[in-house]
């Protein structure tokens, strides 16, 4: 895979489900110089587990590190803004894995420096889990390269360009300390995609001309705030609906899909324009539908839809067409089941080739990665090519809310930023964005709003 970040061709049961599900469980490429320091696995063998963010995401992340094989890992430290979250992660995580878990009230972080006081609990040879809102990733991840500390961070990485810029100079500097670091993009890991898009690489369709991907499906709309919670904590516990926290579900979730589309097409987007707007109003303070046009350095197409309402049709998959056939990547969020035609035509007659094989569960695969690179010293460093493809689905969004044709050179130099300071935020900070008098939060308006 090419490392630049310029858009030049590089070479080649979900997490939240957790906390519905713990009952059942509780039943049942980076530099390796020699003057590099080795952060591998201590001599016991025990990899060491601290987690920053205790949602559904991060609680269910170290359940699949739990699933590793190769030797012990426990979870030893765990921050949050909020208490009350710290403790429903650690008692389901108790509960499901009570052998694993390590976790006194001494080593219970709360607050805006927690982050700093759990990675401090680790050593080299140790792993710090991020799964915050993709705000406060840049800062996270910053501090755990410096402290030396290997790295699993969940999509999104940032919420706009200077954000995504500091994440990329992170990684760089984890690539130099011979650092393991994986990013929450498990379909990179999962088998039957690999299988496919090497077949794409290969030929089997031809040259990748146009892409297709969806996610269409219900809304996650936000309620509105309770007059016992101020505005900001209310905005940090409902991110996805507010874009200086994850840049909007059009990034957090979309990402997914935009990463692999740019996987199967072996270069990343030199420009994107697009549309959508908010039929809903309580889609926070982005659009509900966004529609985007990415255009590649030789003129080939990635077509991006996403629609978060109800009464829709709905689908999540991807699509590829080449010269010479076409393929689907993703049949649906539950599985790939990917297959290749002869023509443009989708139907079995035209099948070419289908995977067979068994699907093994990408989310455990890419900890497996992970802590095997870990314990064997080998390089895995993965950050450079999530904060590029943050890039990437940057683009779309900005595209889309300011009406404007961006390019990949203009998203890498924009100095816009949704919350200036961060690093400095506390409870008593303004939030950035402000409700007007009925409570309802502004829209983008395309062609007056600035986003880069």
């Amino acid at each position: 895979m090419q490392t630049s970040t310029s858009p030049s061709a590089f070479a080649p049961q979900s997490r939240r489900g957790f906390l519905q599900q713990t009952g059942r469980i509780a039943a049942a490429g980076a530099l390796a110089a020699a003057a590099v320091p080795a952060c591998h696995a201590a001599e016991n063998n025990t990899i060491k587990l601290a987690l920053v963010g205790c949602g559904g995401r991060g609680t269910g992340a170290v359940a699949d590190a739990f699933a590793a094989t190769g030797g012990p890992v426990k979870l030893v430290a765990m921050a949050d803004l909020f208490d009350q979250r710290v403790q429903g992660s650690l008692g389901n995580l108790k509960r499901a894995y009570a052998d694993k878990v390590d976790v006194p009230p001494e080593r219970c972080f709360v607050g805006f420096d927690a982050f700093k006081k759990a990675i401090d609990c680790l050593g080299a040879g140790d792993v710090v889990i991020l799964t915050t809102s993709s705000a406060f990733r840049p800062q996270h991840f910053e501090y755990a390269v410096a402290k030396g500390v290997n790295v699993f961070m969940e999509k999104s990485f940032a919420a706009d360009a200077p954000g995504t810029r500091r994440l990329l100079k992170a990684a760089e500097a984890s690539e130099k300390k011979n650092l393991k670091v994986g990013v929450g993009f498990m379909w990179r890991h999962c088998k039957a995609r690999q299988e496919a898009i090497q077949r794409i690489h290969d030929g089997a369709i031809g040259d990748v001309h146009t892409l297709r991907i969806y996610r269409v499906h219900g809304p996650v709309h936000c309620p509105r705030r309770p007059a016992d919670v101020s505005e900001l904590a209310f905005q940090i516990q409902h991110p996805v609906c507010f874009n200086w926290l994850t840049g909007g579900f059009f990034i957090d979730w979309h990402c997914h899909n935009v990463d692999v589309a740019c996987w199967v097409k072996n270069a990343w987007p030199v420009s994107a324009q697009g549309m959508g707007g908010r039929c809903y109003a309580e889609a926070g303070n982005l659009f509900d539908h966004y529609t985007v046009e990415y255009t590649f350095a030789d003129g080939a197409k990635l077509f991006a839809f996403s629609r978060h309402m109800s009464g829709c049709w709905q689908t999540y998959a991807d699509y590829a067409h080449g010269s010479k056939g076409s393929a689907v990547v993703m049949t649906d969020l539950g599985a790939a089941r990917p297959r290749l035609y002869k023509s443009q035509n989708m139907i079995d007659s035209e099948i070419t080739w289908r995977f067979q094989g068994a699907e093994p569960n990408p989310y455990h695969r890419e900890w497996q990665v992970l802590l095997d690179a870990v314990r064997g010293n080998r390089p895995h460093n993965e950050a450079r090519r999530g904060g590029e493809a943050n890039l990437a689905t940057l683009m779309g969004r900005v595209a889309v809310h300011t009406g404007a044709m961006i390019t990949w050179e203009q998203m890498l130099k924009s100095d816009f930023e949704y919350a200036k300071n961060l690093d400095r935020m506390t409870f008593d900070t303004p939030a950035p964005i402000q409700p007007a008098a009925d409570g309802a939060y502004a829209a983008p308006q395309p062609g007056l709003t600035k986003e880069c």
